[in-house]
């Protein structure tokens, strides 16, 4: 099993401190203090330096953190900033990301996906160039549970036509945003439920060349579609592998479920899948190391390429 980290020449991003049920992370100019419940063992700073040092921190609401639910909660202004801001990403792919302080903990970006946007650009690029040098078309790459896109830039990046598909509008228009600034376009945005896309897609005989699925635990479809990840993901995947071609194409699944392995996701994978043939198949954790060494891992990736 492997474990991955964002590179250090990321310079627009740091995990400063963690410890104490938080994490002290540096997006930009700023300074954030959140909740995460992975974060176990004491923290290195004082708490007096985390505030003399941060701008803004999390606080959340009661019920916070119970399973399948994550309340909102508010930001305490520790120091001035703004309410939204930018970062980079790069130089290859090169992106630029909106970030905003939500009425979640959430601020549009989860850093530790940073090693799967390099897979993703790196694959793509490998899909595009042979499918240029044989003439054939423009590979696709679509992109479920898509969040604000940045698998999608780092595909469309690459050179791929990209569709962007998410429940939630707000969220689709912010990711339109990450494109613009990005100086991208041409990325295909959906408003939809992603378990019945891939239905339709099936129906349809579609065939795409990349397919991304970052699923929540728990979720809703723009018509109040229920996703629950414990009862739909077999059935998605199979789905996702009645419609990725059979020959150079890729598939990356990212899971934050606490209950989740990477052992149990590959075991999924591989049997929804049925691979035969020729196929690289890889699994493992993403996870940020903070100033002091120490490493928190945050979700599972299981990615297939043939």
């Amino acid at each position: 099993m492997m474990v991955e980290f964002p590179s250090g020449e990321w310079s627009d991003y740091a995990l400063v401190d963690s410890g104490n049920g938080e994490k002290l992370e540096r997006f930009g100019k700023y300074l954030l203090i959140r909740p995460e419940p992975k974060a176990l063992w004491d923290r290195t700073l004082s708490e007096k330096e985390w505030l003399s040092r941060a701008h803004v921190r999390f606080k959340p609401g009661a019920g916070f953190g119970r399973a399948g639910k994550e309340d909102s909660g508010t930001w305490e202004k520790l120091r001035r900033m703004d309410d939204q801001w930018w970062i980079s990403y790069g130089p290859a792919p090169k992106m630029s990301l909106r970030l905003g302080l939500t009425a979640f903990k959430h601020v549009g970006v989860f850093p530790e996906q940073a090693p799967n946007w390099d897979y993703i650009y790196s694959n793509t690029s490998e899909i595009v160039r042979k499918a240029a040098e044989s003439g054939a078309p423009r590979p696709r790459v679509l992109n479920l549970f898509a969040y604000t896109g940045a698998a999608s830039l780092a595909a469309r990046a690459a050179g791929a036509d990209v569709t962007h598909l998410d429940s939630v509008r707000q969220v689709v228009t912010w990711a339109h945003g990450n494109q613009d600034a990005s100086s991208l376009d041409g990325i295909r945005w959906l408003v939809d439920d992603a378990m019945k896309f891939v239905r339709r897609e099936i129906r349809r005989g579609s065939v795409w060349d990349g397919i991304i699925l970052d699923p929540p635990a728990y979720g809703h479809g723009p018509d109040g579609e229920k996703w629950k990840l414990d009862e739909l993901l077999n059935e998605m995947l199979k789905g996702v592998s009645s419609i990725l071609a059979p020959k150079d194409s890729f598939m990356v699944l990212n899971l934050y479920s606490n209950g989740y392995s990477a052992l149990l996701g590959e075991t999924l994978v591989r049997e929804a899948f049925r691979l035969d043939g020729s196929y690289v198949l890889d699994s493992g954790e993403l996870a940020l190391r903070d100033g002091f060494g120490k490493a928190l891992p945050l979700s599972i990736f299981v990615r297939l390429r043939r």
